[in-house]
């Protein structure tokens, strides 16, 4: 197929890109800007060695509509979502719901009539009435609200413009070229010899492998083009509470990365989130021929070179 995908220069797109590009897929990404440096300058070298870039092409804008009117397209994998300051409570709604969906009929029509039949949209697991967990399943920020209304704006448009719509709904994705948040935390820590805290570590959360949600995505995307109608697929993997995983995270570098790697779990105060919410659609890595122990040792390289 030939794929646009947006949003590849992120964490998880980069490895959309890869995932679907090795399954024979040509895949073209546009990107918002041009000059990107840091990790994710990082990503776009990478991207570039599996995926034709457009620069400067923000959705919706006119180059991207140029872009959507040029050649045939099988598929459009909208992964790209305004997120600025995601756990922000003042976080833009309204604007964000606007950017992602920015002359999206425009975008749609161009594309269908370049053979497009099938779209795949990014979800998260924190969006309202996602995933399964503590009732009412509420959205979990205004940035979780969006995501969950830019959904019913597509499937709107998947029942009236009558394309095929695939929703694939992503939990906690973790491993390399991930931003710097809870598992460089405790790689950072063990690193400098200190010992990392868990703040929250009776939340119940769905982490997985990106190399695992990478291959779980493509086979999914490739079925969403010949379903008819609206399909929706919420990948599944270690389900357990946030101090179970940052424990077992901690076993599987210390043997890794040749240190010491303890964690203290701290007696949790804060509760503001719900206690449970995880993904539903439990999934084996052997039917995706992913190897669990790669996948870490993938891990522990990346931290490694990055602390070096």
């Amino acid at each position: 197929m030939r794929i646009l995908l947006t949003g590849g220069s992120s964490f998880t797109g980069l490895w959309f890109a890869r995932s679907l590009a090795a399954r024979g897929h040509t895949v073209v990404a546009p990107l918002k800007g041009s000059n990107y440096s840091g990790l994710r300058g990082s990503r776009v070298a990478e991207l570039r060695c599996v995926a034709e870039i457009v620069e400067d092409c923000p959705f919706g804008s006119d180059r991207f509509l140029d872009l959507a009117g040029t050649g045939s397209w099988d598929l459009l994998c909208q992964h790209a979502a305004q997120t600025g300051d995601y756990r922000n409570p003042d976080f833009d709604v309204i604007g964000a719901v606007t950017d992602n969906t920015k002359n999206l009929v425009a975008v749609l029509k161009k594309m269908m009539d370049r053979s497009l039949t099938g779209v795949v949209l990014t979800g998260s697991v924190f969006e309202q009435d996602e995933g399964a967990g503590d009732a009412p399943l509420r959205a979990f920020s205004p940035y979780g609200l969006s995501k969950g209304l830019t959904w019913q704006y597509y499937r709107f448009l998947s029942e009236t413009l009558h394309f095929n719509l695939g929703k694939f709904v992503i939990a906690n994705p973790f491993g390399p070229f991930e931003e710097p948040r809870f598992c460089s935390y405790l790689t950072r820590s063990w690193f400098k010899g200190e010992v990392p805290t868990v703040r929250t570590p009776l939340y119940v959360r769905d982490n997985i492998h990106v190399d695992l949600l990478a291959k779980a995505y493509a086979t999914f995307a490739e079925k969403v083009p010949p379903h008819h109608g609206i399909t929706k697929f919420n990948p599944s993997f270690y389900v357990e509470s946030q101090g179970a995983f940052a424990q077992r995270f901690a076993s599987e570098m210390s043997s890794r990365l040749g240190i010491a790697c303890p964690v203290t779990l701290l007696q949790q105060q804060e509760f503001a989130e719900p206690m449970v919410r995880i993904n539903t659609d439990r999934i084996d890595g052997a039917e995706f021929g992913w190897s669990e122990a790669a996948a870490w040792d993938a891990e522990a390289a990346f931290y490694r070179q990055a602390a070096n």
